[in-house]
């Protein structure tokens, strides 16, 4: 996950209506708030044994699937702030980013969990509104939110995401998978999130930038994509991209025991995104290359399964994959090839 703006709690704008009843969460009560909740989730599929409302979840998979876990948790003043955020944005983010990493391992979204750490001035209307928009999404991608748990915080709001999928038992992608000499692709595009936060962080509401903002907002979770090349066993290596290009790059390249070398004019920048940095005399291949929020795909393939890369994508039809480079014989060296000059690719965002 990446960081967002650094913005005082205490400027934070009220995203209630002005008239409407304010209920805090504190007076309503945990068994209350849980079954308000329960009501806004989708319905379970009959795979779901035991639900919301017990101390676990059981579920039952398929004959010869495995499961594939994700959790990835947003912390109020690190990955997003409700200045920039409505709450149904925030709940739909949350779940977004762990169903990116299952379409960084082919799987198929199958169940989630949800957890809340409230703090003492919560208002009932907005976690109903977050959870609202994480059903959305849930129910968009065919997936049960099946427990959790809610707790208070004494600083900042917590939403924790554990996601689960399905997947082929041979069929999985991993980052290590990579070799030298394999094509490196690219989904979509980069730097509409890092940008979209930017314009926030200026006050920039509306225009040009809007689809960046979105981006931003409520990023993409490639999930058909992942799950196509996993099925057309079209890559060797995957990754999706929270903490920057660079930084997925690099993972993978680690991971597989390889180089690697990206070449700046093949890279797919956000046209938004590049007239915001251009304008600020911003470097905008090394924003893109660095900055997070994207939640695009990065993936390894060889030469020899470019006609299987068609086929995955024939069948997703949207985003386009961008050969942007290549695993390389050098281990731990990571290279930007640019207007006919080499230069070391940066790195992407650490959290410590």
């Amino acid at each position: 996950m990446n960081r967002t703006a650094l913005v005082n709690r205490t400027a934070l704008v009220n995203l209630s209506a002005p008239d409407a009843p304010r209920h805090l969460v504190s007076e309503l009560g945990e068994r209350a708030l849980l079954a308000r909740i329960r009501a806004r989730l989708p319905r379970p599929p009959t795979s779901v044994i035991v639900g919301v409302g017990d101390d676990a979840a059981v579920v039952a998979p398929a004959r010869n699937i495995r499961l594939v876990l994700t959790t990835d948790a947003l912390v109020e003043g690190v990955h997003f702030e409700r200045a920039f955020s409505v709450p149904a944005d925030i709940g739909y983010k949350a779940l977004a980013v762990n169903l990116s990493d299952l379409a960084a391992m082919g799987a198929t979204p199958e169940w989630a969990l949800l957890s809340l750490a409230l703090p003492d001035d919560a208002i009932v209307d907005e976690v109903e509104a977050l959870v609202g928009g994480l059903a959305d999404l849930a129910s968009k991608e065919n997936l049960a939110v099946v427990g959790g748990n809610v707790t208070r915080s004494p600083g900042p709001l917590v939403i924790d995401v554990t996601a689960v999928g399905s997947v082929h038992p041979r069929r999985f992608l991993t980052r290590s998978g990579g070799r030298p000499g394999d094509d490196l692709y690219l989904s979509g595009s980069v730097g509409a999130g890092a940008a979209g936060l930017e314009m926030l962080q200026a006050g920039e509401r509306s225009g040009e930038g809007s689809g960046c903002i979105g981006r931003y907002q409520r990023p993409p979770a490639r999930v058909r994509l992942g799950r196509a090349l996993a099925h057309a066993r079209a890559a060797r290596a995957a990754m999706d991209l929270s903490d920057g290009l660079a930084d997925a790059v690099r993972q993978v390249a680690q991971a597989s025991g390889c180089g690697a070398e990206v070449i700046e004019s093949a890279l797919p920048i956000a046209e938004a995104a590049r007239k915001w940095w251009d304008a600020r005399g911003v470097d905008a291949v090394r924003a893109a290359l660095t900055g997070g929020d994207d939640y695009e795909l990065l993936v390894a393939a060889p030469p020899a399964w470019r006609g299987r890369l068609r086929h995955a994508q024939r069948h997703v039809a949207k985003p386009p994959l961008t050969r942007i480079g290549k695993l390389t014989r050098a281990e731990g060296e990571y290279l930007l090839l640019r207007d006919g000059r080499t230069e070391v690719l940066p790195g992407g965002f650490e959290h410590f």
